[in-house]
């Protein structure tokens, strides 16, 4: 019989492949459907500075972005880590949106019983 713990890593999962259909196609949409609306992105920026984007800023930079499925780009996407505790969660996902790579880290908080990114925090390199 699953566990609740078992249950929660399911539906991380099933987020996660959501957050790389989403980043395949550069549907914001399917973005919006996984961030929490008072979420925001966190990266250190080109001069060294921390850089915070509220949620609805980045899904604007999304909606303009080129898919990586428009340009025929393989998919690499893979789950590094899945820990969950309680309404916490942490999801580490590694993925290339040509031409970078991201580690991305996905803070999540189940919220109404639905598991949703509070806090995304980046990296990338070429």
């Amino acid at each position: 019989m699953p566990t609740s713990q078992d249950t929660d890593v399911s539906a991380l999962r099933a987020l996660a492949q959501t957050y790389f259909d989403a980043a395949y196609e550069m549907d914001a949409e399917k973005f919006a459907s996984i961030f929490h609306p008072s979420s925001s992105v966190t990266k250190v920026a080109e001069n060294g500075t921390l850089s915070v984007t509220p949620i609805a800023n980045w899904l604007a930079a999304v909606r303009s972005a080129k898919a990586p499925q428009q340009q025929g780009s393989q998919r690499e996407d893979q789950i590094l880590l899945i820990d969950a505790e309680s309404d916490l969660a942490l999801v580490k996902v590694k993925l290339r949106v040509p031409p970078r790579s991201f580690t991305d880290l996905l803070s999540c908080l189940k919220v109404n019983g639905s598991w949703k990114i509070a806090q995304k925090v980046m990296t990338s390199n070429a």
